[in-house]
């Protein structure tokens, strides 16, 4: 089978990180692009962060583009309290020597999609939403060449890490995230349900540790930071891998589980803004729009990042 064509677009994060070096260490997935976008950390220092993990996992040839700077019509918030000043706090990183493009991630995102076949391309959004609803309220002619939208973000059972009601990567833009949901396009979901079964353990980061890279020490290191923040909040054992779900999905859907939903993005709330308001019951009668996953074979999970890390 030929490899599935994707574009990562992406904040990142040491989550965010993992995904990319998940999605390049796996033969099944070409990545045609990685599209920075502002959310965890300000757009120069995402667009930075996506090039040194490219560089990481040998791949100086995958083209990166920065994106948008700020959401649709609010103020960024950013996450640097999880990430970090850098977004991947831990170890240190040099500054990159691949290039930024000099295109604008949605010039690219629009390019591309036009000029590959109908849908062949997945786009997998594991940050605020902005690059993604930018394109498709500029060019809709897109939205139907789109063969999937795999992404990280809203909550359900979980409900929100940002707000009491919202997760990060929605609450940041949550307009934009109304314009993908009400796209049209085939849309598959990994919330905050998902993520949070998706824990480190020592043991799983041990296990990055003793493959003896770079890639697995960057991992390691990573996760060391990360979990802090997830243990201090949620007294767990670990921390939610939350991004590199989306790339799992593409490679092991069978490691997941969940069912098709209507889900609106809440823009007005007075205190849920952001909120994923997801109708796991079907009690509205509004039509299915995502396939809500609620469920992941952790250990199976584990099993597939760390075999494909290794390979880096």
């Amino acid at each position: 089978m030929r490899p599935r064509k994707i574009i990562i677009d992406t904040d990142p994060g040491q989550d965010d990180a993992v995904a990319i070096l998940l999605a390049l260490a796996s033969p099944e997935l070409e990545v045609l692009g990685i599209t920075a976008v502002a959310g965890n950390v300000p757009l120069p220092l995402t667009a930075r962060n996506a090039r040194n993990v490219c560089e990481l996992a040998g791949r100086p040839d995958i083209k990166v583009f920065a994106g948008c700077d700020a959401p649709l019509s609010r103020k960024l918030v950013t996450a640097e309290h999880v990430h970090g000043k850098t977004g991947l706090d831990g170890p240190a990183l040099p500054d990159p020597k691949m290039p930024l493009q000099d295109a604008h991630a949605v010039d690219f995102l629009i390019e591309t999609l036009r000029a590959e076949a109908p849908g062949s391309v997945t786009l997998c959004p594991i940050g605020p939403l902005t690059n993604i609803a930018t394109a498709f309220r500029r060019a809709p002619d897109i939205i139907p060449r789109v063969q999937e939208i795999v992404l990280m973000g809203g909550a359900y059972f979980e409900v929100g890490n940002i707000t009491p009601a919202a997760e990060f990567n929605i609450y940041v833009d949550p307009e934009a995230a109304a314009i993908v949901f009400a796209s049209g396009a085939p849309i598959t979901v990994m919330p905050l349900d998902v993520t949070h079964k998706a824990l480190t353990t020592r043991a799983r980061v041990e296990a990055f540790r003793a493959m003896g890279t770079e890639p697995g020490r960057m991992v390691a290191e990573w996760t060391d930071f990360f979990e802090r923040f997830d243990i201090a909040k949620y007294g767990s054992e670990g921390a939610p891998l939350h991004d590199p779900c989306v790339i799992a999905w593409l490679l092991q859907p069978d490691l997941f589980s969940g069912r098709r939903i209507n889900v609106e993005i809440e823009t007005k709330g007075t205190y849920t803004t952001g909120m994923t308001v997801a109708d796991w019951w079907g009690v509205s009668g509004r039509p299915a729009n995502a396939l809500f996953i609620g469920d992941v074979d952790a250990d199976g999970f584990f099993r597939l990042l760390t075999e494909r890390i290794a390979r880096l």
